[in-house]
């Protein structure tokens, strides 16, 4: 582990080549009071801008990288990291993808799902925000988005970068799940499934009917991660596995959770999953 990275960050447990470096930051190493405390990277949570730049530099500082931060939006929007993303300033996108040494593809969290994409063989690496609207293929502000999702479009451009089709990539691909909300906690309407089971049949599996509810369902947004990367023909999918340990609404000593801190009536912080090629 570096020697500059917070011992309750996480460091992904995957077989990635030896150039490839990832980092999920929890909520601790930083400078921000509560409720963002105390490492939080957004800085759109009302946080104050100097310590959310200070904190962003602390895991500049840690990663021996440039993290690229995004303006997400619940899209599929991707963009690509080249020599010249150090003059851009936080890209609208959902994703990142990238060939170019040095500049970490960083996406924030805070119940939604990230997911960290490496290839085996060559040097291209991507991250994604992967909340369900993204997932499902639902564009921003809800309206209908391609089937492929955000996972579809950014492996799309990953296997670009490679070079490669996208069934070749997928067989030396390999994907890393971070923490979200847990299938424990992430309840929803039952729009949410049919937007899944129009995509895949197989979709209702990953939905419980709350009890007591004929409407109202709790989601496994990992398992629909994982069947979504399946599709895509990547077999090797590492990292969350729906389990409570993963689980960002039940963990609030370690993360983040937009759902758990605005039901208690305040904001909260964002983490990040950031990767790179070193």
């Amino acid at each position: 582990m570096n020697a500059h990275w917070h011992p309750e960050w996480l460091i992904p447990q995957w077989p990635a080549p030896s150039g490839v470096r990832a980092v999920f930051t929890s909520r601790a190493g930083g400078q921000s009071p509560a409720p963002w405390d105390s490492l939080n990277l957004g800085d759109h949570v009302q946080d104050a801008s100097s310590r959310v730049a200070a904190n962003r530099q602390t895991l500049a500082l840690a990663t021996a990288c440039r993290p690229v931060f995004l303006r997400q939006v619940h899209g599929e929007q991707v963009a690509v990291l080249e020599a010249q993303s150090l003059d851009l300033s936080d890209p609208q996108a959902d994703a990142a993808v990238s060939r170019q040494r040095g500049l970490g593809c960083t996406v924030m969290v805070a119940d939604c799902l990230p997911v960290l994409l490496a290839h085996l063989d060559l040097p291209v690496v991507a991250a994604a925000h992967a909340g369900w609207r993204g997932l499902a293929g639902l564009g921003a502000g809800g309206l209908p988005g391609s089937s492929a999702g955000v996972l579809g479009t950014v492996f799309s451009r990953f296997a670009g970068l490679a070079g490669q089709s996208q069934a070749q990539a997928a067989q030396r691909t390999i994907a890393w799940l971070g923490p979200c909300i847990g299938p424990g906690a992430f309840e929803v309407g039952a729009e949410v499934k049919a937007a899944f089971e129009a995509w895949h049949p197989g979709s209702g599996a990953y939905f419980e009917l709350l009890p007591g509810s004929s409407a109202k369902y709790l989601a496994d947004l990992a398992g629909l991660a994982r069947l979504k990367l399946h599709a895509l023909g990547i077999a090797g999918v590492y990292g969350n596995d729906g389990s409570p340990g993963w689980c960002t609404v039940r963990q609030p000593s370690s993360f983040f959770s937009h759902r758990r801190d605005t039901a208690l009536g305040h904001s909260t912080g964002r983490m990040a999953a950031c990767i790179w090629l070193a």
